[in-house]
């Protein structure tokens, strides 16, 4: 009976904590991004899919926009297709785009979608090619060399950028109590699909809606200093600092830009959250001490 109590209290105690947090971001549009490691292990994903209908039964608009690299590169790899990188990114040839659109569009969009329903929401799943909601463009990187007078230009394929986004029809899920759930694949003016990140892509979409907060959902603690420890409550400011220093480096260099350019194109926060921990993204948001690094655009 007493840890019956004990637990009560503690229910009670979070509850109590909560309820500021859901008052203040009642209405408002919260956009996760939901990919890599977060997305492995069961009750990992069955964990995001309850946080994701608990927002939405408080009043919060979440947005889901999902990835799938490793499901991209297991099919990749089982059909005998070579994977190369260029700075990160997938070259993605006409064979590859095929399975980038069957597994983001198809596998891990419907798995999202049915993991939210069965929590008890209510999922719809899109690409980028639904209602014109994310207009592409080819992705074009240039590398510099000593050697040669004008940049190298490096031809990715089928990988593209966010030209625009179109929330008509999020909006309309939304206002109906559906819950979108966007497969990052993009199409220019003459419908040729593009494999576009995903974290650029939530981005993107974060910035088109105006949402109250933009969450990442990685693979590590956060943003950490050099002393392994997880910084938050951090300006833009500060985060230029911390990429200028070098802190900041390798593969959490393109997350990070993407939250700064995301709070400074309208977002009020970005987080940078520990998908791997279970209900991160209610602890992030309705917790005081969060797991993750908060990023905003106040001054230091």
């Amino acid at each position: 009976m007493s840890l019956s109590r004990e637990a009560a209290i503690t229910t009670a105690r979070v509850l109590t904590e909560a309820l500021p947090y859901i008052r203040k971001f009642t209405g408002r549009t919260l956009v996760v991004k939901f990919g890599g490691n977060a997305m492995e292990g069961p009750e990992l994903k069955r964990s995001f899919a309850r946080d994701i209908v608990l927002m939405k039964l408080v009043g919060i608009n979440p947005v889901v926009v999902h990835g799938g690299g490793p499901q991209i590169g297991k099919l990749l790899a089982e059909l005998g297709i070579e994977s190369s990188f260029v700075d990160g990114m997938r070259v993605t040839d006409r064979r590859t785009m095929d399975v980038v659109e069957m597994v983001l569009g198809g596998t891990v969009n419907k798995e999202i979608v049915t993991l939210i329903n069965h929590a008890g929401g209510k999922a719809v799943g899109l690409t980028g090619k639904d209602g014109g909601l994310l207009r592409a463009r080819k992705l074009r990187i240039e590398r510099r060399s000593p050697e040669l007078a004008e940049p190298e230009i490096v031809d990715l394929g089928h990988v593209g950028e966010v030209e625009r986004v179109d929330v008509e029809v999020i909006h309309m899920l939304t206002r109906s109590d559906f819950i979108p759930v966007i497969a990052p694949i993009g199409v220019d003016e003459e419908g040729n699909a593009y494999n576009i990140n995903a974290d650029l892509v939530a981005g993107k979409v974060a910035e088109a809606l105006g949402a109250e907060k933009l969450l990442l959902l990685t693979n590590v603690a956060g943003l950490l200093d050099r002393d392994g420890r997880v910084l938050t409550g951090l300006s833009t400011a500060q985060v230029e600092a911390l990429i200028a220093d070098g802190t900041i480096q390798g593969g959490m260099l393109p997350k990070i830009r993407c939250a700064l350019e995301a709070v400074r194109n309208g977002v009020r926060a970005a987080h940078i959250v520990d998908g791997r921990v279970d209900h991160a993204v209610l602890l992030e948001i309705f917790t005081d001490e969060g797991v993750g690094t908060l990023i905003t655009d106040r001054e230091a």
